[in-house]
């Protein structure tokens, strides 16, 4: 977690060069780590900061401040969110060629900071956004269609900031670091195409599920032009820290302690019953060859079909359980960076060969847990779960395993 603390990232990455400039210096943006990598701009920048705006999902201690913290919603927008995107909006109205928007970008912002197409509400981006997270769509495929519907996603706050100088830096929270999906890309200029909406919609039967006005809007933006959305010129994006800063320095400390590594790469994704299953399976090959350590990194979804309480990590963690029944050489925890794993208070959870057994001697049946996405109150039972509170930063999930 310190490899990717968002105010030690910011002051590393921001050197006076990118700074110039003859006019205002603007301080905009949103997400989980938002708060901290506005506290750093402004150790740097003092009093050149003329104005801000930072969406974030928990109010920092009130301070003597340049920049103003509004409280929006994750992983719904809510009104703050829209109080967020208005004021944002608002100061960057007055951007001059000679000013520079510094524009700050963590996991989170695509529902903290929303200014909404015309005709489309906050219900509807409240519906549309939980149609979207409970189908098991990745994230790639949840922005094909919540961009439509915003004047921020998509590169529209760059489009707003113009002519100013738009430097953005981003931490990320997807796998592959795509700049376009990051927050939902609102310093990089993407357009979706109609066919590629409409695969989305067909792919997870949405297509009525969505309210009438949001139909509309995803049938204008499919017909608009290029032209109407010119590309915006002056703007750097740059990823200041990723999910593999902190899977390397995990990797590291885990040597020091006399594991034999390795690490697993950072581009997990899928269902996540079925990443952890394989996770374990891994784990279970590596029996007879500890102390070893495995580590790897992403982003999962979770396919909502009971009525239980859960999040990805928390899937994770029971289906490699299930899997290791009965191996009491093996460990294995699942975690969300930003120490909230879906609508829970967990981080994630740990399990061992054990947890099976123990649950089933409290009258716990798993398979029906995992099957009715009731991980939380699986692990709330057993004492298992990992509760750290909001991290201040978000750089996607971990999973580790020991094998001793």
């Amino acid at each position: 977690m310190r490899a990717v603390d968002p105010a030690d990232a910011v002051r590393r990455c921001l050197a006076s060069a990118d700074l110039a400039c003859q006019g205002r210096i603007f301080v905009v943006g949103a997400g989980k780590a938002g708060a901290e990598m506005a506290k750093a701009a402004e150790e740097l920048l003092g009093d050149r900061i003329a104005a801000g705006a930072i969406g974030v999902p928990v109010l920092p201690a009130p301070d003597r401040s340049r920049v103003k913290f509004i409280l929006g919603g994750h992983p719904i927008p809510t009104a703050g969110s829209l109080s967020a995107g208005l004021e944002i909006s608002r100061l960057l109205e007055s951007a001059t060629a000679e000013d520079l928007v510094l524009v700050l970008l963590s996991g989170g912002g695509s529902a903290l900071m929303e200014l909404p197409r015309p005709g489309v509400s906050l219900e509807d981006l409240q519906r549309t956004t939980a149609l979207l997270l409970k189908c098991g769509a990745a994230i790639g495929e949840v922005n094909c269609l919540r961009t439509p519907l915003s004047r921020l996603k998509g590169g529209g706050l760059a489009r707003m900031a113009h002519p100013a100088r738009v430097l953005s830096l981003i931490l990320s929270d997807v796998v592959g670091n795509s700049l376009q999906t990051i927050a939902s890309g609102p310093t990089v200029p993407h357009r979706y195409a109609a066919q590629e909406m409409e695969t989305v919609l067909e792919k997870f039967h949405l297509r009525d599920a969505f309210s009438p006005s949001v139909r509309k809007c995803l049938e204008q933006y499919g017909a608009e032009s290029e032209e109407s959305h010119p590309p915006t010129v002056s703007v750097e994006n740059r990823i200041i820290a990723s999910n593999r800063f902190a899977g390397e320095a995990a990797a590291a400390s885990a040597r020091r302690l006399g594991f034999r590594m390795e690490y697993l790469a950072d581009d997990w994704q899928g269902e996540a019953r079925e990443a952890g299953k394989r996770f374990a399976d891994l784990l279970i090959q590596h029996i007879g060859r500890g102390p070893a350590c495995c580590i790897a990194g992403g982003e999962t979804t979770v396919t909502v079909r009971g009525v239980g309480r859960g999040g990805r990590n928390l899937e994770a963690a029971l289906s490699a359980a299930i899997a290791l029944k009965g191996r009491r050489d093996i460990a294995f925890a699942a975690l969300a960076t930003d120490g909230v794993d879906g609508p829970t208070d967990a981080a994630g959870a740990v399990v061992t060969g054990e947890t099976v057994d123990r649950a089933l001697r409290l009258g716990m049946d798993p398979e029906r847990h995992l099957q009715d996405n009731d991980s939380y109150t699986f692990f709330a039972a057993l004492e298992d779960l990992i509760i750290t509170g909001p991290t201040g930063t978000n750089v996607n999930d971990l999973f580790f395993g020991l094998v001793f």
